[in-house]
């Protein structure tokens, strides 16, 4: 056990070490057999060797991104220490150099933020869907199966390959209807599809969203409104099919028309459907499982980009369930 001092010289230490040193607290907790302690822009790191090491380079890594994007939140940290953890270095978008031929990259936001897949599955996600015509994504909440999934659509109405972009979900706590719900359609499902609007903000400038909206050119919509219809040149994202029914997910699937991709992504261990029925996106990884053109990615708590509380409730219910099976 020693000690090194990691000096911050390229931003406000503020930046690094969060309000209050929320951020400093983050790594501390992370690294339990470590002490560390900030003297203005000094950071003094106690601990095992290899432990000093990778916080020294956590805290270089996490200064080249409060320089470049100007900011930092408990997200990003959570990031790093989630790919830290698997030996895996995140990869930083240099603004200098064109990134859009890395294996990793998706698209770059209207603010000019770069769009990564940052983990083992969201990568798989990118590759699935460069090889196959449609892919199911499964696994827990905040491994980004949505999120990734909306950044490949929006990158393929943006480069010409699709000509629309549509977006459902099943609204299930509302029993499909909505015909009691205040307000036009798009009022009526908001609560619903709320994720979805959230993901498209981050990558589509507010006016040009509202635009390709209001164009059509962008469509969100409860599953149930998808029935009767051909959807051509269109690149579909079923969320949350955990929540779709055998017939439903039957409906959705023959929905998908020429020039088009879908997308179906959710997490079996969280359905909401009445007990009697079945989940759509359980059966259909047995019915459909020898298809060329039909790809299936699991993802799993190794994935997880969200607050690292997230990773430890997953880990716990899996092992209480495992515990009571």
């Amino acid at each position: 056990m020693s000690n090194e001092t990691y000096q911050i010289e390229d931003v406000e230490p503020v930046l690094v070490l969060g309000f209050h040193d929320e951020h400093l607290k983050q790594l501390d907790e992370a690294y339990p057999d470590t002490t560390l302690t900030a003297r203005g822009a000094s950071i003094k790191i106690d601990g095992p060797d290899k432990d000093r090491q990778e916080l020294v380079n956590i805290f270089s890594e996490l200064e080249k991104m409060a320089v470049e994007n100007g900011n930092l939140n408990d997200s990003d940290i959570d990031t790093v220490l989630a790919l830290k953890k698997e030996d895996r270095k995140p990869e930083r978008p240099n603004p200098l150099e064109d990134d859009s031929n890395s294996e990793e990259f998706i698209l770059h936001t209207f603010d000019d933020q770069t769009i990564t897949a940052k983990t083992p599955g969201q990568k798989q996600i990118l590759k699935s869907s460069a090889e196959n015509d449609i892919v199911f994504t499964i696994g827990p909440a905040g491994t980004g199966k949505t999120y990734t999934s909306v950044a490949l659509a929006v990158k393929a109405l943006k480069e010409r390959k699709v000509k629309k972009i549509i977006l459902t979900r099943p609204a299930v706590e509302a029993g499909e209807t909505l015909g009691f719900l205040p307000g036009d359609l798009r009022e009526k499902i908001d609560p619903y599809l709320r994720p979805l609007y959230d993901a498209l903000e981050d990558m589509i400038e507010y006016d040009q969203l509202e635009l390709q909206l209001a164009k059509n050119n962008i469509e969100i919509a409860p599953l149930a409104y998808m029935r009767g219809r051909t959807l051509n040149d269109a690149f579909v994202i079923l969320d949350e099919a955990q929540n779709a029914t055998n017939m439903q997910m039957k409906m959705f699937l023959t929905r998908i028309g020429f020039n088009s991709r879908a997308i179906i992504t959710g997490d079996i261990t969280q359905t909401d459907l009445p007990r009697k029925k079945q989940s759509g996106l359980i059966s259909i990884q047995h019915i459909l499982e020898d298809i060329d053109g039909i790809s299936f990615v699991y993802l799993d708590e190794d994935d997880v980009v969200r607050h690292r509380l997230v990773r430890e409730i997953i880990e716990a219910y899996d092992q209480h369930e495992e515990k009571n099976s």
